[in-house]
């Protein structure tokens, strides 16, 4: 009987929840969450991108999560493990976005899936929550049974308008940002990128290129042809943490609230052409990766565990599991329409004795949202009573 709730999806079995403001779709192998219909008055909103290849057959020996590539997935551990850690050899970006999960409940408004591990002894439940007259979703993962030294991390990825600065990304307080230490993509393996390697910057608007001078991270669409990877340490003394992109010409915004204790890094990948073998030849463009996690850039578990010149600074970039408690991971992202003028989010203030927040502009302007931040520090045990 549940299996019949499946729905073919861009190429993936999925299950739907709906809600009046917003539908969502969640893909059986993998876990990714997307696409996501958002109403904002009369019109619609599909912010999250999807794999052109969807459809397409690929190289079975390439990694699921591949083939099914789209919206937001949780990642355990986070990266591309290439290097073994313990005699543990994990899929790129862990079981969570290449497995297939078990659905445990669904309703119009809720879904609970979960997966247990084989790589590493230890489950995941995952649960996407909608709350009607609010156009968010709000996720929740739980980590049971795991010992040892774990990296983690949500992988949203936006599709911007095929326009040059269509979108205008900005942050919470960071501590610092850098650039990958090593190359993202080489030449003499089909690929390119722009960032010059190891920089470390201060501000989006001033991060160094490789062929000199400056770029501005804050607008993309930009540096077509060209694929890179930089991370933002997030100031873990914020009750909470935030990521936004605004599209001025759409008049819409989205943004993703987390708790920077949990969650530590976003990392931000640019992908915009620069990858020219197989499936990406090239045609992976105008997307941009707003990826929140507890790891050391994408590199995976192995060099998250071990230390490194973040974790040498004393900031975390994985976490010690305790099989006898559960490690829960909660995560929102929203979209709200936005009036002309409305260039760029500097800050959200939560209203106080409201579940809203109020989205303030680098101008002054402000835009009420429905929205549940106690969310963000729920604990799992919980999560039904949502």
């Amino acid at each position: 009987m549940m299996k019949a709730r499946l729905k073919r999806i861009h190429g993936q079995s999925s299950w739907q929840i709906k809600s009046p403001q917003v539908e969502a779709f969640v893909t059986e192998t993998g876990g990714h969450l997307g696409p996501v219909n958002f109403r904002l008055g009369s019109r619609t909103i599909q912010p999250f991108s999807i794999a052109p290849w969807a459809t397409e057959a690929i190289d079975p020996k390439l990694p699921a999560l591949l083939k099914v590539l789209r919206g937001d997935f949780f990642c355990l551990p986070f990266g591309g493990n290439t290097t073994p850690f313990g005699g543990e050899q994990h899929p790129p970006h862990g079981e969570t976005a290449n497995a297939k999960w078990k659905l445990r409940d669904l309703s119009a408004g809720s879904l609970h899936l979960d997966l247990p591990l084989r790589t590493r002894r230890g489950s995941v439940d995952k649960f996407v929550f909608l709350k009607a007259g609010h156009t968010a979703v709000y996720v929740r993962h739980v980590i049971s049974g795991m010992t040892g030294p774990m990296s983690f991390g949500h992988h949203a990825m936006l599709k911007f308008p095929d326009a040059p600065a269509g979108g205008r990304l900005s942050t919470s307080r960071f501590a610092f940002g850098q650039v990958l230490p090593t190359k993202f993509e080489c030449p003499e393996n089909k690929g390119y990128s722009s960032l010059k390697t190891r920089a470390v910057f201060r501000k989006l608007e001033k991060v160094p290129l490789e062929a000199g001078g400056l770029t501005d991270l804050s607008r993309y669409p930009a540096r077509r042809g060209f694929d890179d990877l930089a991370m933002l340490v997030s100031d873990d003394r914020l009750p909470f943490a935030w990521t936004a992109v605004t599209f001025p010409d759409e008049r819409y915004i989205w943004f993703a609230i987390k708790d920077p204790r949990v969650l530590r890094q976003t990392v931000v990948w640019m992908s915009n052409g620069g990858r020219h073998y197989p499936p990406w030849n090239g045609r992976h463009v105008n997307v941009l990766g707003l990826e929140e996690v507890t790891a050391y850039f994408h590199y995976g578990l192995a060099e998250s565990a071990s230390r490194n010149p973040v974790s040498a600074q004393g900031i975390s970039t994985c976490v010690e599991m305790d099989p006898r408690r559960k490690h829960t991971v909660n995560y929102i992202m929203a979209v709200a329409a936005i009036p002309r003028k409305f260039e760029r989010l500097k800050a959200i203030r939560p209203v106080p004795n409201r579940p809203a927040v109020d989205l303030i502009s680098n101008q002054g302007l402000k835009v009420r949202v429905p929205l549940d931040l106690n969310f963000i520090n729920v604990e799992g045990s919980r999560a039904k009573a949502f």
